[in-house]
């Protein structure tokens, strides 16, 4: 907040008028007024006795804050999310840079705006997201030393993952190694606790969370054996795993176009024009369809979180890509090809 809207704030909180406080401090009415609008400061000599006269102190007055509230991270990060969609992402972005460096040491207030900034690139598909990349890493990699676990833990995975893509392994291995070895599982210790004290719903939740993050361990598992038989020419073990992949997401009752990501990937890789479309036939129509996790017993409070939205723009990604990667170069100028139109355009429609 800057130093005119403080001054308007603490002066409406103590039911004076500008004049009132002018004639406190020995200036003019139009000087306090200016003061407000932020067209002109205070002298520095009057800051004491202006802080005084507000019943407040220097550092209130001057905003020097090194911290924000969990809620005013909160609502920055929702005003981000509105910034992104109304004014594009570079509007958000620079507005998410310009808070950091008014609170630079403000490490919740990084993490979360670095974290969302991250992943809006891909959730609403940016064209360029690439050239951010450099422009994020700085944040990461300051982040991946921070004394909060979670901070830390989250940063270095980014850090991995981005040296990795360089094929800088020296750096990943480094980057392993920093992380700590053992741990003790904080959420299964404190899911165990709450059922001890029959806080079932509390207990549900951290019960339910586990189930979902297991389903998406496993899932990852079982993408990288995956490409991995493929690689090395063991096409049924490939195809076992993929199989795999449907019957555990299937089981656990994940949303519905997520079983089917493996074999759509396998069939990617493999060139396969049909087997890419039997894979589309059953991933497409439910892109864009809510997912609702309270309608299973297994999720019964967890909320969709960005999974919808990712879904959404999943579907953009994989028709834009259909069209115009060079991955799916394939996939065109077959008669295959001209079968997923009218399913693009019947679920389109479908959905507006």
């Amino acid at each position: 907040m800057k130093i005119g809207e403080i001054i308007r704030e603490k002066r409406r909180e103590l039911s004076l008028t500008q004049e009132q406080l002018a004639d406190l401090l020995g200036v003019s009415a139009p000087a306090v007024h200016k003061w407000e609008k932020g067209t002109t400061y205070p002298d520095i000599t009057t800051l004491p006795a202006l802080a005084r006269v507000l019943h407040t102190d220097l550092n209130t007055l001057l905003s020097f804050r090194e911290d924000l509230t969990a809620e005013e991270i909160a609502r920055f990060t929702d005003d981000l999310d509105r910034l992104v969609r109304e004014e594009g992402y570079e509007a958000a972005f620079q507005r998410g840079m310009d808070k950091i460096h008014q609170y630079p040491n403000c490490e919740a207030l990084i993490y979360s705006a670095i974290f969302y900034l991250d992943r809006a690139r891909f959730l609403y598909g940016v064209s360029n997201s690439d050239d951010y990349t450099e422009r994020l890493m700085p944040f990461y990699e300051t982040m991946s030393h921070s004394q909060t676990p979670e901070i830390r833990d989250a940063a270095l995975t980014m850090c991995i993952a981005y040296h990795r893509n360089r094929k800088d392994f020296a750096r990943v291995e480094e980057l392993i190694n920093a992380i700590p070895s053992a741990r003790i599982d904080k959420e299964e210790q404190l899911a165990t606790l709450y059922t001890q004290q029959e806080k079932w719903e509390d207990a549900q939740r951290l019960w339910e969370h586990r189930i979902l993050q297991s389903a998406t361990e496993l899932q990852t598992a079982l993408i990288h054996l995956m490409e991995i038989a493929e690689k090395e020419g063991r096409p049924q073990d490939a195809q076992f795993c993929a199989d795999t992949y449907q019957q555990v997401s299937s089981l656990l009752h994940v949303t519905q176009w997520i079983p089917y990501t493996a074999k759509f990937q396998l069939a990617s890789l493999r060139k396969d024009r049909a087997a890419c479309l039997s894979a589309l036939s059953h991933i497409l129509p439910v892109l864009k369809k809510p997912w609702n996790p309270q309608a299973c017993s297994l999720y019964r409070h967890m909320e969709d979180g960005d999974l919808t939205a990712l879904a959404r723009s999943l579907y953009d990604r994989i028709t834009e890509d259909l069209e115009h990667s060079d991955e799916f170069a394939f996939f065109r100028g077959s008669p295959e090809y001209e079968q997923p139109r009218p399913l693009l355009q019947e679920t389109a429609g479908a959905n507006e």
